[in-house]
């Protein structure tokens, strides 16, 4: 097939928007925790970057989108290294197959940063990294076959999800948050809570730095969306209305929640409201229409708004809420499909609210399910097994000191005094008031 320009384009423009959403994300989280740890929290999404793109690259992308084998997984050989890509000249849908790869690549290094959210402040970063690395090709790269990997598309079969059940994923609502978010909810069982949670407050230490990579992530999350129409298309064109509308909706949703349970809007909650709308969005993005995305939106904010509490109940230490809006996004979004599909959109699926029956919501609640349990429990298993051969938590005194001088020897704020020469530290310190300044 003909390469076509402008689509390749806009592909290889939105892979830069979803990869800047990773240090979006990094100052998304590292703004949330406590200042004693915030390079830890950014560094963890930071290294999904090294250790998720060099596996993508030597098999990741062969195991999601070579030929399956039963649904299940791609053949690690078929585009080992991606050198075969070269000398082929693939294409998918006029776009070269390369530049898809790119694309992906930085869905699944995002998908995997987003569970570090859960063990803010108390893992361990070696053990992160080998979590990442392990968690990226057992647990992200099968269920990103299972949802993405269409027959005929790239290579001849691809997953379950997509091909026999037949749920609707556009961009990733069950193969990248409701992953994420059950993996983060099972690693955050197996590390448990911080020391004094929900006794010592633990309130995000630069809200500022919070709102701007909620900006980041809303900006890139248009290549997320509209990007996964692979090409400058009506299909783009509603996903970017679409991932406009239902974060703002969620947005506000979100705030009317708070003003009326603690009488306050908080922008931490503003924040929130966005991302939620995001994830909720994410999967309908091209089966709805504009007001279908205001009410995922909307639904998003409550619900996500109202689980995040309930970590408190249960003493489930989520540290920056991945279950509460991920998973709970996640799965309003991807169920909401079944109500609100549109046969009017370029996906011309049919929800119950559309005349159409129990089927695609059906199709929805199976792909959700599988990917959920799937997560939750392979990733509980991971979990244990390196918590047993290396240990996943800090001990004690580093967490209350602080694990970035601990883990990385580094503090993200010098509060110590600065401007002396060389010569005063030498011979004494001379502190000089400053001279008055005449308004």
């Amino acid at each position: 097939m003909e390469i076509s320009t402008g689509d390749t384009a806009w592909v290889m423009i939105s892979a830069a928007l979803v990869l800047l959403m990773t240090p979006g994300l990094a100052l998304f989280y590292g703004g949330m925790v406590r200042a004693k740890s915030v390079l830890n929290m950014i560094m963890m999404s930071i290294i999904s970057m090294g250790v998720v793109g060099v596996l993508w690259v030597l098999f990741g992308f062969s195991l999601v989108f070579g030929n399956s084998f039963g649904g299940v997984i791609g053949d690690p050989t078929d585009f080992a290294g991606l050198g075969q890509l070269l000398s082929s000249g693939a294409t998918l849908d006029g776009v070269p197959t390369l530049a898809f790869v790119g694309f992906q690549a930085a869905f699944a290094i995002i998908a995997t940063a987003l569970v570090s959210g859960a063990v803010a402040d108390r893992m361990k970063f070696s053990a992160w990294v080998v979590f990442a690395a392990i968690w990226a090709v057992i647990v992200y790269f099968p269920a990103a076959h299972w949802v993405f990997s269409f027959d005929d598309s790239v290579s001849e079969s691809g997953g379950f999800i997509a091909n026999t059940i037949g749920a609707i994923d556009f961009a990733g609502g069950t193969a990248i948050h409701i992953n994420a978010g059950a993996a983060a909810l099972a690693l955050a069982l197996v590390v448990g809570p911080r020391m004094g949670f929900g006794r010592v407050p633990m309130r995000p230490h630069n809200l500022t730095m919070v709102m701007t990579g909620a900006a980041i992530l809303w900006f890139g999350w248009f290549g997320f969306n509209a990007g996964s129409a692979l090409g400058a298309n009506d299909t783009a064109a509603l996903a970017w209305v679409n991932t406009l509308l239902a974060p703002a909706a969620a947005m506000l949703a979100w705030l009317l929640i708070e003003r009326v349970r603690d009488g306050h809007a908080t922008s931490l909650g503003a924040a929130s409201g966005i991302v939620a709308g995001l994830v909720g969005i994410t999967p309908a993005a091209a089966a709805v229409e504009p007001l279908g995305a205001v009410i995922i939106g909307l639904l998003a904010g409550v619900c996500c708004a109202l689980a995040v509490g309930l970590k408190y109940r249960f003493n489930i230490d989520d540290s920056l809420d991945v279950v509460g809006v991920h998973l709970v996004g996640g799965l309003v979004g991807t169920l909401a499909i079944g109500f609100l599909a549109s046969p009017n959109t370029p996906d011309g699926s049919a929800g119950l609210f559309y005349g159409g029956g129990l089927g695609v919501l059906g199709a929805q609640a199976l792909g959700a399910l599988v990917v959920l349990v799937y997560s939750f429990v392979v990733t509980y298993i991971l979990a244990k097994v390196l918590d047993m051969i290396m240990g996943l938590r800090v001990a004690p005194e580093v967490e209350q000191f602080g694990i970035d001088v601990v883990e990385h020897a580094e503090s993200a704020y010098d509060l110590s005094q600065v401007g002396y020469s060389s010569r005063s530290v030498r011979h004494s310190i001379v502190i000089e008031a400053p001279e008055k300044v005449e308004n």
